[in-house]
């Protein structure tokens, strides 16, 4: 299977146009305090498999984690699902966008 993937500024690019990207962060919840992309949905990514059923098969789910390693983990569970799926390369460790505190 070829992983799609994403960079973090045409992440970012896309929001800021106004794009409604469907941001799906797999880390766990101590990180995501530290704050998340604002638009993102938090699934940590030992619950995906269990959560499999809250995402919508006719959508695009682009997936955050720290650095990238983890969310494409995600993305093979979920793609193996028939659920269609991207990658942002380097994680929140290369995000210079905004972020939130949810």
């Amino acid at each position: 299977m070829l992983l799609r993937t994403i960079e973090p500024n045409e992440v970012e690019r896309s929001l800021n146009d106004g794009n409604n990207l469907n941001i799906i962060d797999v880390r766990e919840n101590d990180e995501v305090a530290q704050g998340m992309i604002p638009t993102a949905k938090h699934i940590p990514l030992g619950e995906i498999s269990d959560r499999i059923n809250e995402l919508d098969r006719d959508k695009e789910y682009v997936m955050v984690c720290r650095s990238g390693k983890r969310s494409e983990k995600a993305c093979a569970i979920l793609a193996s699902h028939n659920i269609n799926v991207i990658n942002m390369t380097g994680g929140m460790l290369s995000w210079k966008g905004k972020t939130t505190i949810k």
